[in-house]
């Protein structure tokens, strides 16, 4: 029998997103016309369980949101369904820019990632395909996608996603053309990539030798070396132990001393990764860099570098269009760091000579071009005191961290990615370098969930605004956020036209003010330390470092305070 699952409170919050969806994704006139349909059907599939059924959720005008069951084996199948894929499917075919790079794509991912994928998709005419694991059933990506797949219950939250066959047999089932991997994950997958074509589906990323040669740092370095960019003293080779280890740091034929940093030979995203001040302390960072890296991404393997003290963290992003045409859409600061994992990012980065950012960017450009590297990429250095850059990576795959350089540039580098791996060149989409310009001074926070009390969101609020740009995971008062994935809220983006020390002091206002009116109750998070960051006086005059959360532990956490509000807090709100 029919039986009612949500409420009014429910139905409420359902309007809201469509009204939220409509203005991002479509003309006025249109969203409109979508609010005023008095019911919606929506049809799911659910993969992984023991049967594949479907159900019709119907929205009354106001009172009741009732949920129609088929007969048959539904009694494993969880429906809870927003109702907005046959709004998106009926808007897709009414807004559908010609020619389109797919008819249909896939967004193999998760949370904020996955919903800009499917805006960039939608954007671009593309019908558009979510997966989602049984924990991430209530989240938005699943509601913002005009098909969505639950993945199989019996795995983990995490290996529900890294599922390659189940992934590969959806997308030749349904259609699908292109499969965008976002980031983490499944993104610098070789075999995965390799599945997709081997399927006929298109990888929307690097090509497979791409992956193989950037997915792992130390052939990224080979290639480094032969495109003659400087790199930092290492190990050419990996290694598994840590007594291997230290028989290659203490062989007098190589040029390095303590410290040393352990890097994860495969993966990215600061994972993997311990500093070694001295002998004593190799085998437990080893261990600890190698079990991270093994769990995050089934390889322990680790290499040996010198460790570089106190640099700044640059990067630079770049498109490629397979051929060996590359340019780059200028650099990031990403120095301010905690444990390896970005906090705060600025586009365009301050404080660098004009003769280390040609370099940084003709290194870059000439790296890529010789491997052609196909799509969205970025190459990642240091730069020591004096100005010295050493390369440290290449991330085959759109970063966490894109956001803030399309607000820099104006240039959306996921419709580029899609645009691209459809077949279209840089010539094509007038992307040459003498196009690409800065027009704002951008910087971007990541709001995440923190150790603490509290489960259910009570209140949660986005700021909203000229400048302010917000890429969410799609949190809602009520929402239970799952503890077993990556912590991140979502990506707060405030941005001031110019780019002079003027509008990076008016960009670093307008965060403040913009944190203010982020509200997140009932879940413990980072925005006071954002704000405690953004007023410390190293960050307002650009004299920070990859260590500046280091040297001062009491800008994430106040009871580690050791300075004086005078020696750290005098910078103007």
């Amino acid at each position: 029998k029919p039986y009612l699952e949500v409420g009014r409170n429910k139905l409420l919050i359902v309007k809201m997103m469509l009204r939220q969806w409509s203005r991002r994704s479509m003309s006025s006139t249109l969203g409109r016309r979508l609010l005023q349909r008095p019911a919606i059907q929506r049809t799911n599939a659910v993969v992984g369980g023991r049967a594949t059924a479907a159900a019709v959720s119907t929205i009354a005008n106001d009172s009741s949101w009732i949920h129609h069951r088929s007969s048959g084996n539904d009694a494993n199948v969880h429906f809870c369904n927003l109702p907005t894929a046959r709004v998106f499917s009926s808007a897709a075919e009414e807004y559908r820019p010609e020619p389109r790079p797919f008819k249909k794509i896939m967004a193999a991912n998760r949370g904020e990632i996955a919903t800009r994928i499917l805006r960039a998709g939608t954007e671009l005419g593309c019908s558009t395909v979510g997966i989602y694991s049984h924990e991430d059933r209530f989240t938005q990506h699943r509601y913002k996608a005009d098909q969505a797949f639950q993945l199989s219950s019996n795995k983990s939250p995490v290996a529900a996603y890294l599922d390659i066959p189940t992934i590969v047999e959806l997308c030749v089932q349904n259609g699908v053309e292109a499969v965008h991997p976002g980031y983490g994950l499944l993104s610098e997958n070789a075999n995965f990539a390799k599945s997709l074509e081997d399927a006929g589906v298109k990888f929307v990323g690097p090509t497979v030798d791409n992956l193989n040669t950037f997915g792992d740092k130390t052939s990224a370095k080979e290639l480094a070396i032969k495109a003659n960019v400087p790199i930092i003293t290492g190990s050419d080779s990996t290694f598994s132990t840590p007594s291997e280890a230290k028989e290659w740091i203490e062989d007098p034929n190589n040029p390095i001393t303590y410290p040393v940093i352990v890097k994860a030979a495969m993966g990215g995203g600061g994972r993997g990764i311990r500093i070694v001040p001295t002998a004593d302390d190799l085998e437990s960072m080893f261990r600890l860099a190698s079990n991270e890296a093994l769990n995050a991404f089934g390889d322990g393997r680790c290499f040996v570098e010198k460790y570089v003290d106190q640099p700044r963290h640059i990067e630079v992003q770049c498109l490629g269009d397979g051929t060996g045409n590359v340019i780059h859409l200028f650099d990031r600061d990403c120095s301010v760091q905690r444990r390896h994992q970005k906090v705060i990012e600025t586009a365009p980065a301050t404080g660098l000579s004009r003769e280390t950012r040609e370099k940084i960017f003709q290194d870059s450009v000439r790296m890529l071009s010789m491997n052609k590297y196909r799509n969205a990429g970025t190459v990642e250095f240091l730069v020591d005191k004096d100005g010295n850059h050493y390369f440290m990576e290449v991330n085959p795959r759109v970063q966490v961290e894109h956001t803030v350089t399309e607000e820099a540039t104006g240039i959306d580098i996921v419709q580029a990615q899609l645009l691209i791996a459809g077949g279209r060149s840089l010539e094509d989409l007038g992307l040459l370098q003498e196009n690409v310009k800065l027009r704002q001074h951008s910087l971007q926070a990541r709001i995440t969930m923190m150790p603490g009390k509290g489960e259910i969101l009570n209140e949660y609020k986005e700021p909203s605004g000229g400048g302010i740009r917000c890429d969410t995971a799609g949190w809602y008062s009520g929402f239970k956020p799952n503890q077993m994935y990556d912590p991140l809220v979502g990506k707060l983006i405030c941005s001031a036209p110019g780019v002079t020390p003027e509008s990076f002091e008016a960009a670093r206002q307008l965060m403040l003010h913009s944190l203010k009116d982020f509200e997140i109750d009932g879940v413990a998070n980072n925005i006071g330390a954002v704000e405690r960051i953004l007023t410390h006086k190293d960050f307002v005059n650009n004299r920070y470092n990859t260590s500046f959360l280091t040297e001062y532990p009491e800008l994430l956490d106040p009871s580690k305070a050791k300075k004086t509000q005078a020696e750290y807090g005098s910078a103007k709100r």
